[in-house]
């Protein structure tokens, strides 16, 4: 950038009277052409202050020079629009051009082309080709003149419709090289337009095999069918067909070989050729319309041979008669010769044969002759069938078998009305020509909409006058014989032309070659584009080519294909499967269009306006049907592959964000349902725990307990929603972008916890998490439940402050109704990858608390680590209850909710409070009242409460051996010093010191406490102690234990105290999860 600078200052054009706008606009147009850091994508960020106010003084800028770095002047924003490069985006050459400096120092030239040379024409050589010349006059002959007219308009009229919604999309901004696959991704998304690219690419190719096959059809049947390596003369039947695929496949392989070398060699050969190929359609086409023309006064002799009513094949006679008057003498023909098994007049001939009389119909009566009444309806033909002609009498025996059958003409494929579908409908492909060249057009935006809707418009004319004219002209057994057989094999279109059938023939050869061609040029391009822009990992490799870009991977790939397409050897035979790959990718252009228009995206302005929502969907539902209409099984087959590259690029593919249209359908399906979400709360029968997890991260971001994202999705199995939240210390403008890379998003996708991630950065922890349990969700999706870790070692000094945001949370949580899930050790339990072969989920029903006990281990066992673990639910009976009927109860209560589990009724019963816990109740009121009397600092007080908690229990343990537990929580081993007993003069001295810092007022006040107010703390360490002793002794092998959650307490003066119940409740157990509800059922027996 300097050099740039430095230079420009030294050249002798720099004067002082340039003005500082012109310098700014040097400046950004090379900050453009050289990308600086992503920091600052306009301005040098190593510029100081001096030389940056130096720069901008006097520009009238002072009060956004400071937003410089990030928001450019419009002046240079508007130099950089006009200098755009249309090529595709993410193109390697792209790329390499903004990079390469001679090619920065060269002038963008305008493009050249306008909307005849560039849309008009290509659309019209694209569409009229093969199926005109081969398959036009069968149609018409098959489906009739009102079925093939049926045809035509529904396909045409698909085509329009696709093509107004292609405009609107086409003029919605400017359209890079890449033309439909260009637009459908961008208005689809990449999954969508992947798939659909691929479709087209298939088409594409597909569509070139065709053209070849039709090229070589040409080729063997009507120029030189001597060419033809398998010989045909003498073969009936399946053998004489399986010649002529055999034929095709040879040739086609031959032809299609020579064409990708060509493409291979120099595309630029093929783009000279295209108005000669194009010539030659408009020649032949208008050689039609001339033959009509003189049909109406002077129609041609192509004489047809009748037998009866069955139509002769032309090549195995010269004269259509049996015998001939050669002066006195009567002699036979080769007509008679081929059915009767000797020259003479007595010999044995064929039954029909001898049956009937030949007579000799004109092929082409004339556009006035009323033949258009007879080919109104359709004459649909069994394969092997005989060609006969309507209202001509015949001898028939219909016990007789049909014999020499090689002597008529005969049906090579079973027809019916879909089947025309299929096989017309590639005539009317190609309407994507104009917008496939959009980076060579002048005007993109105006050219597109006017050249193709005109290109459609006249080829639909083209198409529907020639059923018409095609029925009025010629007669239905000549329109019938696909191949000419009848008309001495000649191409049966041909036979109406003028001035010679030889005009068709050439015409539609060299069509054929240059759509096939076009068809090889394009397709690798096509995959290419797609190829680069990376959405399909597996087809990077076919994003490589040549030096000067030309794919020739891509070209290999595209050549394999269409040899697939050859081998099937039958025109017909493909026609059907490319027909499923253009519906499919027009489909979704008119799905894009309705889309955009539909959800009323604000950059959805297309310049073009003649297009409706309606329309778009009118054209979807006719694809749709035509679809089916062709071939159901073709239908089901490109349907499942479009969906297996949908879904494999939704899971392997790389992410890009086009701003397409399924993305504001999700936003508009997600705010409906929000809004109904919002009419009230969720039936018992639909809640779920849709969990907010608090994870708490230390110094670098990183996640402190992981296993908790591990439980998460072990209780989810993901479904409904997941909240993950994380709270960061600090002010905003500081931490917030340490906050965005924090470690809980990697472990999200690790877990396969499907929800979203949520920081909240707050001056403190405390309000940080109240901030998350209140604000959390979005409207109705909101968190009904609250999982947050047991504070581990929270009787340390430094874990202290976790003790007392653990205890706000619980209250927090209580206020808003929500339920709280607590699991004790986290770091002990299983990971996702881990499998429990066998034990047991324990569940202490102590209170009854909307069912949430009951739920969570059913949700747990449908997950795989859970899912071998029985349940077993235990309730706790007091002396007044009758424990045998409580049982049955509880047995009859869960065979009505459908779960399975083991059910046992534990009965406490009533004991002196021992003197274990009135000691433990002691040291726990002498800690917290005399830190409370003592003015103590924070750190003393905090290191007073541990030094307290450490005598008092190694002086229980020796007192009341009896009442310890033989096992202790994780939590407690890990205090360090917890498991020393100290010694009696340890115990003493400690005893001493608290005592001897306190006044004989402050003594007795404590002694008032311990004795009156504080006999409720007495009874809760007496039941906490007996219900652990209960616990532990039933479930210590069990892989989790779930129990109720005593609340919190109501004042502050207890959180110590709380934290200690919770303490004994859990002694001894690996595994706890402590459960509260959230005030509401969450269960229910009815259906």
């Amino acid at each position: 950038m300097e050099e740039y600078v430095e230079s420009w200052n030294s050249s002798p054009t720099h004067t002082q009277g340039v003005h500082h706008v012109d310098a700014l606009l040097f400046f950004f147009t090379v900050a453009f052409i050289h990308p600086l850091p992503e920091s600052s994508p306009f301005i040098n960020s190593s510029t100081s202050d001096v030389e940056k106010c130096q720069q901008y003084d006097g520009k009238n800028m002072a009060l956004f020079e400071e937003e410089m770095d990030t928001s450019p002047m419009v002046s240079s924003l508007l130099s950089s629009l006009a200098n755009y490069s249309n090529l595709t985006q993410g193109s390697k050459e792209h790329e390499e051009a903004e990079n390469n400096e001679e090619a920065r120092k060269k002038t963008v030239q305008a493009p050249r082309m306008g909307t005849i040379m560039g849309v008009y024409l290509p659309c019209m050589q694209n569409i009229l080709g093969v199926i005109l010349f081969l398959r036009m006059t069968w149609l018409v002959g098959i489906g009739g003149v009102l079925g093939t007219f049926t045809i035509v308009f529904m396909c045409c009229s698909t085509t329009m419709l696709t093509a107004i919604s292609m405009s609107a999309i086409a003029t919605n901004g400017v359209v890079p090289a890449g033309g439909s696959y260009y637009m459908i991704s961008r208005s689809l998304g990449p999954e969508f337009g992947g798939a659909v690219g691929i479709c087209f690419y298939l088409g594409t190719t597909f569509a070139g095999a065709m053209y070849i096959l039709g090229c070589i059809e040409i080729l063997l049947i009507y120029i030189v069918p001597a060419a033809a390596i398998f010989k045909m003369e003498g073969l009936e039947g399946a053998e004489a067909e399986a010649a002529l695929l055999n034929n095709m496949r040879v040739y086609g392989t031959i032809v299609l070989s020579f064409m990708a070398l060509v493409v291979f060699v120099g595309v630029k050969y093929v783009n000279k050729l295209a108005l000669v190929f194009l010539a030659c359609v408009i020649l032949s086409i208008l050689a039609v319309y001339a033959g009509v023309i003189k049909t109406s006064f002077d129609p041609p002799d192509f004489p047809v041979c009748v037998l009866g009513n069955r139509t002769l094949a032309s090549k195995g006679f010269d004269i259509c008669a049996k015998t001939i008057e050669r002066g006195n003498a009567t002699l036979t023909t080769k007509l008679w010769r081929a059915f009767c098994d000797s020259e003479f007049l007595n010999a044995t001939c064929d039954e029909y044969f001898t049956s009937n009389n030949v007579s000799q119909i004109q092929g082409i009566p004339g556009i006035t002759s009323g033949i258009l009444a007879e080919n109104l309806f359709s004459t649909f033909m069994e394969k092997n069938s005989i060609l006969e002609k309507r209202g001509v009498p015949a001898v028939l025996d219909p016990e007789a078998t049909v014999t020499n059958t090689n002597r008529y003409v005969m049906a090579d494929i079973t027809s019916f009305f879909t089947l025309l579908v299929g096989i017309y409908f590639p005539s009317v492909t190609g309407i994507m020509a104009g917008s496939n060249r959009s980076g060579d057009l002048q005007d993109a935006q105006k050219s597109i909409p006017i050249g193709t809707i005109l290109a459609i418009t006249t080829t639909s004319i083209i198409y529907m006058s020639s059923v018409i004219l095609f029925g009025a002209c010629v007669d239905g057994v000549v329109l019938r014989d696909k191949f000419g057989e009848g008309v001495d094999g000649n191409l049966v279109i041909g036979t109406l032309a003028w001035p010679s059938p030889w005009v068709i023939v050439f015409g539609s050869f060299f069509s054929t070659c240059g759509a096939g061609l076009q068809s090889l040029t394009g397709a690798p391009r096509l995959l290419q584009a797609i190829a680069r822009d990376g959405i399909i990992p597996f087809l990077r490799v076919f994003g490589h080519g040549k030096a000067n870009g030309e794919p020739t991977w891509a070209l290999l790939l595209t050549a394999c294909i269409c040899e697939s397409g050859i081998l099937i050897a039958s025109l017909d035979a493909v026609a059907p499967i490319l027909s499923m790959f253009f519906l499919m990718c027009y489909m979704f252009v008119n799905l894009a269009c309705a889309l955009q228009t539909l959800l009323r995206t604000p950059n959805w302005r297309p310049r073009f306006k003649f297009y409706h929502w309606a329309l778009s969907l009118l054209g979807m539902s006719l694809c749709l049907t035509l679809m089916f209409l062709c071939s159901w099984y073709y239908a089901i087959v490109a349907m499942v592959i479009a969906s297996c590259i949908y879904k494999y690029i939704e899971f392997c593919g790389a992410e890009k964000e086009w701003g397409d249209g399924i993305r504001g359908i999700s936003l508009s399906a997600a705010r409906y349902a929000l809004m109904r979400l919002e009419e009230g709360p969720p039936h018992t029968k639909n809640w779920r725990p849709q969990i907010l997890v608090l994870m708490s991260l230390d110094a670098e971001q990183n996640v402190e307990q992981p296993r908790l994202l591990s439980l998460t999705s072990q209780l989810k199995a993901g479904k409904g929603l997941t909240i993950v939240g994380a709270c960061v210390e600090g002010t905003y403008l500081n931490n917030q972008p340490q906050a965005q890379e924090g470690d809980q998003v990697r472990l999200m996708e690790v877990e396969k916890v499907k929800g979203f991630s949520q920081v909240v950065i707050s001056s403190n922890l405390r309000d940080a998490t109240s901030h998350l349990i209140q604000a959390g969700g979005l409207g109705g999706l909101r968190h009904n439940t609250v999982l947050v870790s047991y504070p581990k070692n929270w009787k340390q000094a430094e874990e202290h402050h976790r003790c007392r945001n653990f205890i706000e949370v619980v209250r927090e949580t209580t206020a808003a109704r929500l339920a709280l899930l607590v699991p004790k050790n986290i770091s002990a339990y299983p990971s996702n990858g881990e499998r429990f072969t066998e034990g047991h989920i324990d569940v202490w029903w102590i209170v009854h608390d909307g069912g949430m006990l009951m739920l969570l281990p059913f949700l747990l066992r449908q997950h795989k680590v859970w899912r071998k673990c029985k349940i077993r639910i235990f309730t706790v009976a007091q002396m007044d209850d009758n424990s045998i009927q409580m049982k049955k109860d509880l047995m009859t209560f869960l065979y009505h909710l459908r779960f399975d589990a083991e059910v046992e009724v534990v009965e406490m019963h009533e004991s002196d409070i021992s003197a274990y816990t009135y000691e433990k109740t002691l040291m726990m009121e002498q800690r917290s009242q005399i830190l409370k009397e003592m003015h103590l600092t924070k750190n003393e007080r905090e290191r007073e409460i541990q030094s307290i908690t450490d005598v008092s229990r190694g002086s229980i343990r020796r007192k009341n051996p009896s009442n310890l537990h033989p096992q202790r929580s994780i939590a407690e081993e890990s205090v360090g010093g917890g498991g020393e007993e100290k010694s009696e003069e340890e115990v003493a001295a400690v005893s001493h010191f608290s005592y001897k810092e306190t006044s004989h007022s402050q003594k007795k006040s404590l002694q008032y406490g311990v004795s009156f107010r504080n006999q409720s703390n007495v009874r809760r360490m007496h039941h906490a102690q007996k219900l652990n002793e209960v616990i532990v002794k039933k479930s210590q092998e069990a892989k989790l234990v779930l129990l109720n959650m005593p609340g919190p307490p109501k004042n502050r003066t207890g959180e110590e105290n709380y934290m200690e119940f919770l303490e004994v409740l859990t002694e001894g157990l690996n595994r706890v999860l402590l459960v509260r509800g959230g005030g509401r059922e969450v269960i229910t027996i009815y259906s």
